[in-house]
């Protein structure tokens, strides 16, 4: 008996070419490049204001450490906060897309990507995504609380299940990974590799690499911090012991010489997110 046409190899594949078709045709187009650049904009404001709040804390100044979801609250808050924060979401989706296109084609118009990069695209992609829905939720004025997705609430949740404790003890190791391949990115310099630099000034890149190396280290201090947090979390088998950015950076605050060293990350901080403006002039999309 013949095999059935409806379950043919190669009609059950046509779909398939038809949509990674359809897909290298939009990662080629200009929109794809748009939405990139508007992304990696938007990228920029969420750490900047991240990073201003927390230099104001540092300097006794009426700021607070807030993470990415605050950031957004700020904003929503400020004079023109709805409008403002509706361009802030279409930048946001712009980057989720841009990441997981990526990472699903394993290129862009200009640049390609290795396995590591693809896998960090999905999870870069998922978190923007998500901060997306957070800035709709607060346009909505739907959600997007103060403790909305907080990392104690969600470690609280992971330890009942079986095996959480291992769950989140292998959260901690691979934010502690992350924060290595921060460091690594910004003491070798390796972000270069994804810039245009011969379409800058020796002025400009010169710049533009400070800030890089400094936005990069500030980010592996904080993604470092999380990790220890919360493998101590899964050790002690205290979610409260979870924290996120915010958590960080006034774990940071609290130490001793805390101002100073808050004010020095909080200052990385704000470096990336000036960096990541550039970055969207600049980026091999």
């Amino acid at each position: 008996m013949g095999t059935p046409h409806s379950i043919r190899p190669s009609s059950v594949s046509r779909p398939a070419r038809k949509a990674e078709r359809g897909g290298e045709s939009f990662a080629e187009s200009r929109e794809f490049e748009w939405l990139a650049r508007a992304g990696l904009a938007a990228r920029g404001v969420v750490y900047g204001i991240v990073g201003v709040l927390a230099i104001k804390l540092a300097l006794g100044d009426g700021g607070n450490a807030t993470n990415q979801q605050g950031a957004l609250r700020t904003i929503a808050g400020g004079t023109f906060g709805k409008v403002l924060l509706i361009v802030l979401a279409v930048g946001l989706a712009g980057y989720a897309i841009w990441r997981l296109v990526r990472a699903a084609l394993g290129h862009g118009p200009e640049a390609s990507d290795d396995t590591k990069d693809r896998i960090a695209g999905v999870v870069s992609g998922i978190v923007y995504a998500g901060l997306c829905v957070t800035a709709v939720q607060i346009i909505a004025g739907a959600g997007g609380g103060e403790r909305s997705g907080h990392p104690d609430d969600t470690a609280a949740g992971v330890l009942g299940w079986t095996g959480g404790t291992y769950l989140v003890a292998a959260a901690g190791v691979a934010f502690i990974g992350v924060a290595i391949d921060q460091a690594i990115k910004g003491v070798k310099r390796k972000f270069l590799e994804d810039s245009k630099t011969e379409q800058m000034s020796e002025g400009v890149e010169r710049g533009f690499t400070v800030l890089g190396v400094t936005g990069y280290l500030a980010r592996a201090v904080v993604f470092s911090m999380i990790g220890y947090f919360l493998i101590k979390a899964a050790i002690d088998y205290d979610p409260h012991k979870a924290v996120g950015v915010d958590g960080a950076l006034a774990k940071l605050g609290q130490a001793s010489y805390g101002p100073w060293l808050l004010g020095i990350v909080a200052a990385g901080l704000l470096a990336f997110g000036l960096y990541s403006f550039a970055d969207a002039r600049y980026r091999r999309v």
